[in-house]
């Protein structure tokens, strides 16, 4: 198992963004954005834009402290977007947050949302390398899907992003923000997600457990309450709420309450 690095992650900001431009071309961005109930697609762009200017600037800063983010949190006035203005812009934040995440390297410390845990890389520049990332392949998803196209995304990004996803939702500090996350904990409680598309040695294999005082997982072929089996891309967009877990392709064995009792209290954000 290998996680991408820190300028693989930097390259794949610009690389998702680069394909999400190639998706809008043409595209007619008022469609509503079903996965981002609200926003039309390019609301959607300009929230993403908005998000990577915003990591530039935390990192070009080394800021202490958050920044303010109104500026992709209200996107009432970008209901009306052409995408032939806004794809250059969106491409040109990917490629400033790129440059200036290499300019800084992983370990510079600044601001960030949640603390050093595990494979969380709390107050290192390397946090918003990863997150964005994932932030910006996961809205690509978003968008592509609500023009009506076909969402693929490469094996090593969807697991990292998978492996992502599962540390930011078992971070301990959950419990204090968010305390209904305690409820999950359980004795018996575990998930296993299987993914059905990768070679053996990939160990595209996940279990989620909760029968301790805490949330952990790890990387595992082993039996639990619940087993989610379908492709990897599948098997992200569903622990990311963005296609349901009941569809074609993918298998559910065993206890689905509990699969929809985690999906519907886990989150980041």
């Amino acid at each position: 198992m290998t996680l991408l690095s820190f300028d693989r992650r930097c390259s794949e900001i610009v690389a998702q963004t680069q394909l999400l431009r190639g998706a809008i071309e043409g595209a007619d961005l008022t469609r509503p954005v079903p996965t981002c109930p609200g926003w039309n697609v390019g609301q959607l762009l300009r929230h993403l834009g908005g998000t990577h200017r915003w990591a530039e600037e935390l990192v070009r800063t080394r800021a202490t402290e958050a920044l303010p983010d109104e500026h992709f949190r209200d996107l009432s006035p970008y209901a009306e977007e052409d995408a032939a203005e806004l794809a250059p812009w969106l491409v040109e934040g990917a490629q400033l947050l790129a440059d200036t995440l290499r300019e800084a390297g992983p370990e510079a410390r600044l601001w960030t949302p949640v603390p050093d845990f595990g494979q969380v890389a709390g107050g290192r520049a390397d946090f918003y390398a990863r997150r964005f990332t994932h932030e910006t392949a996961v809205h690509r998803a978003d968008a592509v899907l609500a023009l009506g196209d076909e969402y693929t995304l490469d094996q090593e990004v969807a697991l990292d992003g998978f492996d992502e996803w599962l540390a930011l939702g078992s971070l301990p500090m959950h419990f204090e923000v968010h305390p209904w996350m305690r409820e999950l904990l359980g004795p018996g409680r575990t998930l296993h997600f299987h993914a059905t598309d990768t070679a053996p040695e990939v160990a595209a294999e996940w279990v989620v457990d909760l029968t301790g005082d805490a949330i952990t997982w790890r990387r595992a072929h082993e039996k639990a309450a619940v087993a989610v089996r379908g492709p990897l891309t599948d098997l992200l967009l569903i622990i990311y709420k963005r296609r349901p877990a009941r569809g074609a392709g993918v298998e559910i064995l065993g206890d689905e309450k509990l699969l929809d009792f985690w999906l519907e209290r886990v989150s980041f954000g």
